[in-house]
C-alpha cells in the first residue's frame, strides 16, 4: 500500500480520507452534468440521474485503476476535456426537430453514449498495445515540467472565477481552508496530522453550515437568480428529485446511436484526456512518494482508464472520464497517499449512486465552497510540475527556450482559440464538416496539451542526442526507472495484485 505517512492508518482515519476524497471529487461530477443537462432538454430528474451515474462510474473505474491500472492512489472522475465536443453534439441540427425535451435528451445522451464507446477504443488500443509506452519512453523531466504544471494551473478559470460567484461565501471559505491547512498546525502543535489530513472535511463543514445561515437568514430573498443558484444550499434541485434507492445501469437512456463524424471528434476529446492524464498521473506518483512511474505501467493505465471511457458510454454518463485532478491534489495537502483511502472513496462513490437522496445532500454543496478547494488542489498539481525543475539544468539556455516557448503557447494558443470561441460561437478552423473543426479545435484549446506537445517535440528534435544534453534535460535522473525491472521497488509500488505479474508482466 503507497503512504506518505509513517505510521500506518486506523480504519478510522482511512474512512474519513476516504469520505474526504468523495467530497473533493463531488465538484466536477455536479458540475458538468449542470452544466450539459439542461442544454440537451433534461430537467432536475434527468441532471440527478446523470450524476447517480457519473458517481457509480467513477467508483468502478478507481477501482479498477487502483487495482489493475497505474495502482497509484487516483480517482478516476469526469473529464473537461469531453465537454466542447459534448457540446457539439448537443448543437446538433439532427435534434432540433424533437419537440419533447425530455426525447430529445435522451437520443442526444444516446449519440454521445455511441461516440464515447467507439472513443474508447483510442485509449484502450494505445495503451494495452504498449504504443503509450513507446510515446512516453522519450519523455524528460524537461519535457514533463509544462505538461504537469499546466495540467494544474490551466484550470485557474474553475477556481477563483468560481469564488467570485458567491464571494460572501467562496472567499471566507478559501480563507478558512488556507489557515486549517497551513496555519493551524503550528498552533496545535499536538493535533498537526489530525489537521492536515482532515483540513477539506472542517473547511467545508464550516462553510456549508455558514452559507445555510445565509440561506436560512433570507440573506438572498431577493437576490437575482443567477446569484440565488451560486449561493443559497436548497437551490440544487438534486434532493427533490432524487429517488431513496435507484441502480444505475447500462443503456438506462435506450439503444446507442452512432455516427462516424461525431465519433472521430470524440476520439480527438479522447486522446487530449490521455495526454491529460498522463500528466495527472505523474503528479500522482510525485505526490504518493512512489518511484517514477515506469512506461510499461502508465501504458497499462491508460488502458484501463479507456476501459472507464467505455464504461461510461455503456452506463451514459454525458462525459468521458479522466484522472481527477482536484484528488491529486488533496494527497499533497493531507500527505498521505494511500491506496486504500482511495478504493474507500469509490466504496463512498458506488454507495451515494445507488442511495441517492444521501448523495444528492452533499451533492447539494454550493460550488463556491468547492471552487475555493480547487485553488489549492489545482495549484498543488502545478507546483508539482514544477518540481521537476530540479533534475533540468536552469543555466542552459535550451533549457530556457523549451520551457519559456512551450508555457507561453500552451497558453497563449489556447486563450487565441477559447475567445474566438466565445466571441463568434464557432472556433478559428470553421468548415462545413462539424467533426473536422472540433478535431482541431478541441486540442487547441487545451492548455496542457498545447504545453505538453509543443516541450515534447522540442526537447526530442533540439540536439538530444548529446550526452550533455541528456543531463540538461535531467534524463539521466529517470534512466533507472525507463523499465518496471530496473528498480526493486517498482514491484512494491505497481506490481498487479493476486500475482497476476506472472501472466501479464510489465516491460
Amino acid at each position: 500500500m503507497l503512504t506518505s505517512s509513517k505510521r500506518n492508518l486506523s480504519i478510522a482515519e482511512a474512512i474519513l480520507l476516504g469520505f474526504q476524497h468523495y467530497l473533493v471529487m463531488l465538484g466536477t461530477t455536479v458540475l458538468i452534468p449542470t452544466a450539459l443537462v439542461p442544454q440537451m432538454g433534461g430537467g432536475n430528474e434527468e441532471k440527478a440521474k446523470v450524476i447517480q451515474t457519473l458517481l457509480l462510474v467513477a467508483g468502478l473505474n478507481t477501482l479498477l485503476q487502483t487495482l489493475f491500472g497505474t495502482r497509484l492512489p487516483a480517482v478516476i472522475g469526469g473529464s473537461f476535456a469531453f465537454v466542447p465536443t459534448t457540446i457539439s453534439i448537443i448543437l446538433a441540427g439532427r435534434f432540433t426537430d424533437t419537440a419533447d425535451p425530455i426525447e430529445r435528451f435522451k437520443k442526444i445522451m444516446r449519440a454521445i453514449q455511441g461516440s464515447l464507446i467507439i472513443a474508447s477504443t483510442l485509449q484502450i488500443v494505445l495503451g494495452f498495445s504498449g504504443l503509450w509506452r513507446n510515446v512516453t519512453r522519450f519523455l524528460s523531466p524537461l519535457s514533463s515540467v509544462p505538461l504537469v504544471a499546466l495540467v494544474g494551473f490551466g484550470l485557474y478559470k474553475l477556481g477563483f472565477p468560481g469564488v467570485a460567484k458567491c464571494v460572501e461565501i467562496g472567499l471566507p471559505e478559501l480563507v478558512i481552508l488556507v489557515f486549517i491547512s497551513q496555519y493551524m498546525q503550528h498552533v496545535l502543535r499536538s493535533r498537526r496530522h489530525c489537521i492536515n489530513r482532515f483540513a477539506v472535511i472542517f473547511a467545508v463543514a464550516i462553510g456549508w453550515v455558514y452559507a445555510h445561515l445565509l440561506t436560512v437568514g433570507g440573506a438572498y430573498k431577493s437576490t437575482p437568480p443567477q446569484t440565488q443558484a451560486s449561493c443559497r444550499t436548497d437551490r440544487a434541485g438534486l434532493i427533490d428529485a432524487t429517488p431513496w434507492i435507484r441502480v444505475p445501469y447500462p443503456f438506462q437512456w435506450g439503444e446507442p446511436s452512432f455516427d462516424e463524424g461525431e465519433a472521430f471528434a470524440m476520439m480527438m476529446a479522447s486522446f487530449v484526456a490521455l495526454v491529460e492524464s498522463s500528466g495527472a498521473f505523474i503528479a500522482a506518483y510525485r505526490y504518493g512518494s512512489a518511484t517514477p512511474l515506469p512506461h510499461s505501467v502508465l501504458s497499462r493505465g491508460v488502458g484501463w482508464q479507456g476501459v472507464g471511457i467505455l464504461l461510461s458510454g455503456l452506463f451514459g454518463t454525458v462525459n468521458g472520464s479522466s484522472v481527477s485532478l482536484e484528488n491529486v491534489g488533496l494527497l499533497a495537502l493531507t500527505r498521505v497517499a494511500s491506496r486504500r483511502v482511495v478504493q474507500i472513496s469509490a466504496a463512498f462513490m458506488i454507495f451515494f449512486s445507488v442511495f441517492g437522496k444521501f448523495g444528492a445532500f452533499f451533492a447539494s454543496i454550493p460550488q463556491p465552497i468547492l471552487a475555493a478547494l480547487y485553488c489549492l488542489f489545482f495549484a498543488y498539481v502545478g507546483a508539482g510540475g514544477l518540481s521537476f525543475l530540479q533534475f533540468c539544468n536552469l543555466n542552459s539556455f535550451r533549457t530556457k527556450f523549451i520551457l519559456g516557448f512551450s508555457f507561453f503557447s500552451g497558453l497563449s494558443v489556447p486563450h487565441y482559440f477559447n475567445e474566438y470561441t466565445a466571441k463568434h460561437g464557432y472556433g478559428p478552423v470553421h468548415t462545413g464538416a462539424r467533426w473536422v473543426n472540433d478535431m482541431v479545435n478541441v486540442p487547441l484549446s487545451s492548455v496542457p496539451f498545447v504545453a505538453g506537445c509543443v516541450a515534447f517535440f522540442l526537447d526530442n528534435t533540439l540536439h538530444n542526442k548529446d550526452g550533455r544534453i541528456r543531463k540538461d534535460r535531467g534524463e539521466h535522473w529517470w534512466d533507472n526507472f525507463k523499465y518496471f525491472e530496473d528498480d526493486a521497488r517498482s514491484e512494491e509500488f505497481y506490481s498487479l495484485p493476486f500475482n497476476l505479474n506472472k501472466c501479464y508482466p510489465s516491460m
